[in-house]
């Protein structure tokens, strides 16, 4: 059996520089349908119930995507998973676009499942690649990808503002994303090496997992703590994503461009505490920030809900921001510890976390229906409080005596370890 070879301290570069690009295209496309959610529900005559419904498609696409990410990760590996993946992310916003010039609220529902399956698609291949980039670097890698995530929101957040204060038709500024976003994402893939995360002769050192090895996984109590935290700061993230423009248009009264200029504000705040990632990771240790992060994100989103006035629920919004910053991709991170079957346990995890993604919108939009969509976010803030007690589980494992042994699938020998990064060399992990 032989490996890969393993690229270059050149193509590592560039192989970072494409992942980064990826990240900001998926964020500038979410972000840009997000701001004009709603422009888009006015659009198609949707109620609060109704937009949650169509938000379902999202998460439904995200779904489904994760749910064949993994096997076709370790059967083809990353780039081709990821390739495919951010091909749908860009014909997503025309679906939506198309949808929303027509009034079908249906094809806007299609195009989101459309964008949700490849970002499903493209979330555990990235995060693999983006694992595999740690440990060629020996250092964190995963909270600056997400910083550039939540970058990309901004740029799109700031974009859709603008045009929605001049009345741009929402047709045509997603329209535009999508033509903007095409040679960049085209460019990016072709920066990945091939054979990341791939299982099988000639592409790792590692064997094919059996159906019952990978389904193994599942059982191991790490990788299930590790996904109920996930799933928690999934939650706290996605309703920001989801509803925040719509809680302070009508929880607040404020118009649509003030609405979406507050979102701008969340989007910044995740991309301050991501890029700021590896500094805190390093002096903090993984367990202190997942901890701190799930109790920072339940105390601005508390603040949200119980403001007497929108300015101070804007300053709750960064908070909440800051909060949810690093949990997703910490506790990702943390399930790629080991280069032996990765694939397996991140595509656990983040199908884990997508359960949120895919049960949290229509959750909530039924929620503030009775109860107004400020109040719904109250059980967002319980969930996160909740998580914020299994942080421990995302301390890094011990490594085997000797260096050697075998994976907690049970197969195949362990390669030597490549040095730990920062936050894993850090006593608080």
């Amino acid at each position: 059996m032989t490996s890969r070879k393993e690229p270059s301290p050149d193509g590592v570069r560039r192989w970072r520089a494409g992942l980064f690009v990826l990240f900001v295209i998926v964020g500038v496309t979410m972000s840009s349908w997000i701001t004009r959610t709603p422009d888009i529900r006015d659009a198609i005559g949707a109620s609060t119930a109704g937009m949650g419904l169509v938000i379902l498609g999202l998460s439904l696409g995200a779904m489904i995507g994760v749910l064949g990410s993994g096997q076709l990760v370790a059967r083809y590996g990353g780039r081709p998973v990821a390739g495919t993946g951010i091909a749908l992310v860009v014909l997503g916003p025309v679906l939506v676009g198309t949808g929303a010039v027509t009034g079908a609220g249906g094809l806007v529902f299609a195009g989101l499942v459309i964008f949700g399956s490849g970002s499903g698609l493209m979330e555990i291949a990235v995060n693999i690649e983006g694992a595999a980039v740690e440990r060629a670097l020996s250092r964190p890698v995963l909270p600056a990808l997400h910083g550039c995530f939540s970058a990309g929101t901004v740029v799109g957040a700031a974009g859709g503002i603008a045009l929605t204060g001049i009345d741009f038709a929402v047709s045509w500024h997603l329209w535009l994303i999508s033509a903007l976003c095409a040679p960049a994402a085209a460019w990016a893939v072709r920066q990945l090496p091939a054979g990341t995360g791939r299982e099988g002769a000639g592409a790792t050192d590692e064997p094919r997992l059996t159906r019952a090895e990978r389904l193994a996984v599942w059982r191991e109590p790490r990788t299930l703590m590790l996904g109920a935290i996930v799933l928690g700061m999934a939650l706290a993230e996605g309703a920001a994503n989801d509803w925040l423009p719509l809680i302070m248009v009508d929880g607040y009264d404020l118009d649509a461009t003030t609405g979406s200029l507050v979102y701008t504000l969340f989007a910044a705040a995740m991309a301050t505490g991501r890029f700021g990632g590896e500094f805190v990771l390093a002096r903090l240790g993984r367990v202190v920030v997942v901890r701190g992060s799930a109790v920072l994100a339940a105390v601005g989103i508390l603040i949200v809900v119980f403001a007497p006035h929108p300015a101070l629920a804007a300053v709750a919004v960064v908070l909440w921001g800051l909060g949810a910053a690093l949990g997703f991709p910490v506790t990702i991170s943390a399930a790629g510890d080991s280069p032996h079957h990765a694939a397996a346990r991140v595509s656990a995890v983040a199908t884990i976390a997508y359960l949120a993604f895919l049960a949290g919108p229509p959750a909530l939009g039924l929620l503030g229906e009775h109860t107004g969509l400020r109040n719904a976010m109250l059980a967002v803030a319980f969930v996160a409080l909740l998580v914020s007690t299994l942080a421990s589980a995302a301390r890094r494992p011990a490594a085997p005596a000797g260096g050697t042994g075998r994976a907690a699938t049970g197969t195949g020998p362990r390669p030597a370890a490549a040095p730990a990064p920062p936050s894993a060399r850090n006593p608080a992990d």
